[in-house]
C-alpha cells in the first residue's frame, strides 16, 4: 500500500535530488588511452606502447594538446626546432607522423590543411577525463562530489607533461594543467569540510599552505579546519600568518572573503558549523530496492540516556548520572540493592505506555509492502528492552512475534520465543526450532539485549543491562547458535541497516563482536548517525558500513518517498 507509506514523506524533500548523469568519464572508452598528466604514455587496450624518440613524443603531445583541431606545419616545425629548424626539417616533420600513423594506426593522424589534426575520442584523453569529472563533480551531492574529484585527482601520474618541462611550447599548458589539479584540489578539500571531515585534512592543508603561501583558497580552508577541530586560537594566527605573506610579497591585504572568514572566527558564529549532507538520490534508491527484495534488516538501537539518568536519581549514584553509561549505573545498582530492586525499576521505567515514534511507525508499515511482492514480513533486530516497536505494529494492525533473550535464571544464555497470541516457549534446540517460528507469515523482531514484560507474571522479563551481563553475554558461546536456525540463516543472507548506535554505545560493541567479530558484515549495510566522528565513520567503513548523517524521522520521510514510488512504479 504504498499510500501508507506516502504519509511518511517531508514535502518537498525529494526535489532535493535530480536525477544523475550516467557518468562515463571515469574511464577511458575502449581502445587507446592518451595520457598527459605525467610523463606522455600511450596505451592500447591496456599496453604500453613504445613511442620512438624524443621528437615523435613531441610531436604527439604537441597534437594532443589541439586534438581535433589542426596544427600547422610551420607552429609544429618551430615548436620541435626552435627558431633556426634545419632544412630538412618538413620531411623530418613527414616522417615523425608516418612513424606515428604505423604504431596508432593509419586513421588517426590526418593531414589537414595548413598541417595536421589528431581525431580521438574526448574521453580517450586524460586531461579531458580529468576536467569531464570536475564538470560532473559540481552538480553532484557531497559524498559523490567527492568521489569524483578524487578520481579526477587519481589522474595525474607526475607534473603534466613532464618530459617537456623545459620545452617553450609546453609552458602554457604545464601552468593550466597545474591550476586544474589545484583547482581540483580545492574544490576536493570543500566537499571533505562540508562531509565533516575537517579534522583529518589539518595536516594536509598545513602542507598546502606551506607550498602555496598566497593561494587564499588553502589559507581559507584550513582556517575553517582547524575552527572546526576546536583549534580557534591556531585559526586566527593562520590568518595572520597569510596576511604578512601577502603584505611582503605582494604589498597587498587579504581579500574581502578571507577577512570575513576572519571576523566570522572571531565572533565564533554558529553558521561556521558545517552543514548536514544529505545522501545522494542513488542512496536511497538503494536502500529502497534492497527492502523491497526482502534483503533488509533493520537493527534498531534506543536512547537510553533519559533511562540512565532516572535510574541515577532513583538509587543514588555517587557520579555524574547525566555522563554514566547504563551499564556502569545498572551496575552500581545491582551491587548496592540487588538485581530484584533493579529489574522492579526497570520494569516500572520501561512499562510506560511508551507511544511509538515515526520511524517505528515507518518500520511497521514495510510488512504491507512485502506482501503485495509476494515476500515474507521482515526481521527487525533490537537492542531495546521496551514494547515502542510492538506496539506500531499492533497499530498497523501487523501480526508479530517476539524473540528474546535471557540474561538471569537457569535459561540464562538461551533465547525465548513469544507467539503472536503472547504464549511463550523456551528455545532449547535452535537447529530444529522452525516450525514454530512463522518467519514466512509474520514480523520476527529479535530482541539481543531482552525485554520489558508487559503481562503480570514478567515470565521471559530479563535484560542485559548491568556490566557483570556484558560480560556474562560476551563469554556465553556464539549467539547465532543459540537463535534459530532459520532466523540466524535470515540474517546471514541481509544487508543491515543500523538505527541509533554510536561506537560508544555497548551494545552495538556487543552485537559486532558476537555476530561477526572483526569481519566485514555478509553484505553491504548502512548506519545513520547523525555527527559521527572521523574514527567512528573508519569503524563502520571498515564493516562495509555506509554513515548516514540525517535525524531518524527526517531519512524515514525521505525513504518513504522512495518506497512509495518503487511500489507504485512495481505495480503500474
Amino acid at each position: 500500500r504504498p499510500e501508507r507509506i506516502h504519509q511518511l514523506v517531508i514535502e518537498g524533500l525529494p526535489d532535493k535530488f535530480p536525477s544523475l548523469r550516467t557518468a562515463r568519464s571515469e574511464q577511458a572508452p575502449d581502445g587507446s588511452d592518451f595520457r598527459l598528466l605525467g610523463t606522455l604514455e600511450v596505451r592500447s587496450d591496456g599496453v604500453l606502447l613504445e613511442l620512438g624518440g624524443p621528437k615523435q613524443h613531441a610531436l604527439l603531445a604537441l597534437l594532443l594538446l589541439q586534438a581535433g583541431r589542426a596544427v600547422s606545419t610551420d607552429r609544429l616545425i618551430d615548436a620541435l626546432w626552435g627558431e633556426h629548424p634545419p632544412r630538412t626539417a618538413a620531411t623530418s616533420l613527414q616522417n615523425f607522423v608516418s612513424q606515428l600513423r604505423k604504431l596508432l594506426g593509419p586513421d588517426l593522424i590526418v593531414t589537414k590543411p595548413p598541417g595536421y589534426l589528431i581525431r580521438i575520442e574526448p574521453l580517450q584523453l586524460d586531461v579531458n577525463r580529468a576536467q569531464s569529472l570536475f564538470d560532473e563533480a559540481k552538480a553532484a551531492p557531497v559524498r559523490e562530489r567527492g568521489a569524483k574529484l578524487r578520481k579526477a585527482l587519481a589522474l595525474w601520474r607526475g607534473p603534466p607533461l613532464e618530459e617537456f618541462g623545459y620545452e617553450a611550447f609546453a609552458q602554457g599548458e604545464i601552468a593550466r594543467l597545474e591550476e586544474l589539479r589545484l583547482s581540483l584540489l580545492e574544490e576536493r578539500i570543500d566537499a571533505d569540510i562540508e562531509g565533516g571531515e575537517a579534522q583529518t585534512l589539518v595536516g594536509e592543508l598545513e602542507a598546502l599552505v606551506a607550498e602555496h603561501p598566497l593561494r587564499e583558497r588553502f589559507r581559507e580552508q584550513l582556517m575553517l579546519a582547524l575552527y572546526r577541530s576546536g583549534r580557534q586560537a591556531e585559526a586566527l594566527d593562520a590568518f595572520q600568518q597569510g596576511r604578512r605573506a601577502l603584505v611582503d610579497e605582494l604589498g597587498i591585504d587579504p581579500s574581502p572573503r578571507l577577512q570575513q572568514l576572519h571576523a566570522a572566527i572571531l565572533r565564533q558564529e554558529i553558521d561556521l558549523a558545517p552543514a548536514r549532507a544529505v545522501p545522494a538520490q542513488d542512496h536511497f534508491e538503494d536502500v529502497a530496492r534492497t527492502i523491497l527484495e526482502g534483503r533488509v534488516v533493520p537493527v534498531l538501537g534506543t536512547d537510553v540516556a533519559d533511562l540512565t539518568l532516572r535510574l541515577a536519581q532513583r538509587f543514588g549514584y555517587p557520579e555524574d548520572g547525566a555522563r554514566a553509561t547504563l551499564p556502569s549505573v545498572a551496575q552500581y545498582v545491582a551491587v548496592m540493592k540487588g538485581s530484584g530492586p533493579l529489574y522492579d525499576e526497570l520494569h516500572d521505567l520501561l512499562d510506560a505506555d511508551l507511544p511509538p515514534t515515526p520511524l517505528h511507525r515507518f518500520l511497521a508499515s514495510l510488512p504491507a509492502l512485502l506482501r503485495e511482492r509476494g515476500l515474507p514480513p521482515q526481521v527487525v533486530v533490537t537492542t531495546s528492552y521496551d514494547t515502542a516497536l510492538e506496539k506500531a505494529f499492533e497499530e498497523a494492525d501487523e501480526a508479530v512475534e517476539v524473540v528474546t533473550y535471557l540474561a538471569a535464571g537457569r535459561n540464562r544464555g538461551r533465547f525465548c520465543h513469544i507467539a503472536h497470541d503472547g504464549t511463550g516457549t523456551l528455545i532449547e534446540e535452535p537447529n530444529t526450532y522452525a516450525t514454530e517460528l512463522s518467519l514466512d507469515r509474520n514480523t520476527v523482531i529479535l530482541k539481543l539485549h531482552g525485554q520489558v514484560e508487559r503481562t503480570p507474571a514478567r515470565e521471559w522479563e530479563s535484560f542485559v543491562v548491568t556490566e557483570d551481563d556484558y560480560i556474562d553475554y560476551l563469554a556465553q558461546t556464539e549467539i547465532a547458535a543459540a537463535v534459530p536456525v532459520s532466523l540466524a540463516a535470515r540474517l546471514r543472507r541481509s544487508h543491515f541497516l543500523f538505527l541509533g548506535y554510536t561506537m560508544a554505545d555497548w551494545n552495538l560493541r556487543v552485537i559486532l563482536h558476537r555476530l561477526w567479530g572483526d569481519q566485514p558484515l555478509s553484505y553491504h549495510s548502512w548506519a545513520l548517525q547523525p555527527e559521527p566522528k572521523a574514527l567512528e565513520r573508519e569503524f563502520w567503513h571498515r564493516r562495509d558500513v555506509d554513515v548516514v548523517e540525517l535525524p531518524f524521522d527526517e531519512y524515514a520521510g525521505i525513504l518513504g518517498s522512495y518506497l512509495a514510488a518503487q511500489s507504485a512504479g512495481a505495480s503500474a
